[in-house]
Parts: structure tokens; sequence; C-alpha cells
């Protein structure tokens, strides 16, 4: 299950993390969003162990959209100590976010 963050410190968080977070850039008004959740569900189910997803609301977050230059929604940012390794536009069916993170995760 994803899980909504908030947090004082973006960086303190992804440190602190002992796998990698998918971060599931999104808003609450955001359609396609919305049809992501069950997507990342699965997702974190399948990859329990592996990595965590957390879910950050731009609306709360401006901020932190703009530092990783989030122009679309919903994205999804693949962090691994600290540093982006792969990003994702738009929402796709599970098994193919899987098959693009987990090369990315050995």
């Amino acid at each position: 299950m994803a899980t909504k963050k908030q947090f004082k410190n973006f960086a303190e968080m992804l440190a602190g993390s002992d796998v990698p977070l998918l971060v599931d850039f999104y808003a609450t008004w955001c359609g396609p969003c919305r049809m992501l959740v069950p997507i990342l569900d699965q997702v974190g189910a399948l990859m329990r162990g592996q990595l965590q997803v957390v879910k950050i609301d731009t609306e709360r977050y401006p901020e932190l959209a703009s530092t990783y230059e989030i122009h679309a929604l919903p994205t999804l940012v693949l962090f691994k100590e600290g540093e982006v390794l792969d990003r994702i536009e738009g929402v796709l069916p599970p098994e193919d976010i899987i098959s693009r993170l987990q090369p990315l995760l050995k």
C-alpha cells in the first residue's frame, strides 16, 4: 500500500530509507492520479522489501514539484540513496512499472 507522507525535510526522508522510494507525485484533483492508486498498491505489494511507495501531494509541497521538475501528473520518481534513478509520467499497468524498475533495484 502507498503511504502518504508528511515531512519536515524531504532529503532526510530519502536518506533515512532502508529501501529505494518510489515517490508518486500527485494532486487530489487529478483523475489519472486516482486511477494510479490501485496500480501502486499492486506494485507495492509485489515489490515489498525491494522498495517503498510514497505519495507526495504536489499541492501541499509545490517546492518539491518544482525542484524535481514535475510537469505532468501523475509522475513517479524512483529514489535510491537520495538520487533519482528513473521517472515515469502517466499511468502504466503494474507489470510495466515493475519491469521498468526491477533492473534499477539490483
